[in-house]
């Protein structure tokens, strides 16, 4: 059995009380309002639930994430991004770029529903949830979206219309981030379409330790929507 969160102000157990089976399930019951969600993604848990179940809060270990000082590009996709054959974009097109992710999903289990997509919307609207787009020929076909608070990113979802397109927007996304100083992004659970690209898994206390470093109430970095220069370095 896990705690039921009451309706109110925000309460969570301790991550470490998660459940080792299923990993890191660790409460139901609560809200999907900004307050709420905040609160969790400020100690590395966050919600994952399908339509036929309350909303579940999860805390997993060890926890999925990249390194923007240590991501590595591979020749292949070096050579694409080099070419120059896309548009790229931050905050341009979020509500479309969380609907694709919704139904063109590339990470096993991930699930966006319409009360999830409402939720993120209105974070995106408060400048906590981001979008990196990826265009070809005016037509958004990739693109990546999730919350940044202080300096980590927490990375949601991912999609692809057009082969490469969403490591495209991942390659653009955790380049930038470097450039802004964030150490880390999570993507929550390991699996071999993420370690793919490059995704390592770290301990429940590296992964709570660089929170408490870096988690602030605001994003670093420039998160105004606009075209970013296609360079890629």
């Amino acid at each position: 059995m896990v705690p039921w969160l009451a309706h109110g102000k925000p309460s969570f157990p301790a991550p470490e009380n998660a459940l080792d089976d299923p990993n890191g399930l660790l409460a139901a019951g609560g809200e999907l309002s900004p307050e709420w969600l905040i609160a969790a993604y400020q100690q590395g848990i966050f919600p994952w639930f399908s339509d036929d179940q309350p909303i579940l809060w999860w805390s997993p270990a060890p926890r999925a994430v990249f390194l923007p000082k240590e991501f590595h590009v591979s020749r292949s996709l070096r050579k694409l991004l080099k070419k120059g054959s896309f548009k790229i974009s931050v905050n341009m097109a979020f509500p479309e770029v969380i609907h694709q992710c919704a139904t063109t999903r590339e990470q096993q289990g991930t699930w966006i529903n319409q009360e999830m997509i409402e939720a993120y919307t209105e974070l995106h609207a408060q400048g906590f949830a981001h979008s990196f787009e990826v265009w070809q020929d005016d037509v958004l076909v990739g693109g990546i979206y999730g919350l940044s608070l202080g300096r980590i990113f927490f990375g949601e979802s991912m999609f692809s219309k057009v082969t490469n397109a969403s490591k495209v927007a991942l390659a653009h996304l955790i380049k930038w981030l470097h450039a802004w100083g964030y150490p880390l992004v999570d993507c929550q659970v390991y699996n071999p379409h993420l370690g793919s690209l490059g995704a390592v898994e770290i301990s429940r206390n590296d992964f709570a330790r660089a929170l408490l470093l870096n988690v602030g109430p605001s994003s670093h970095g420039n998160w105004q929507a606009r075209w970013l220069d296609n360079d890629y370095e």
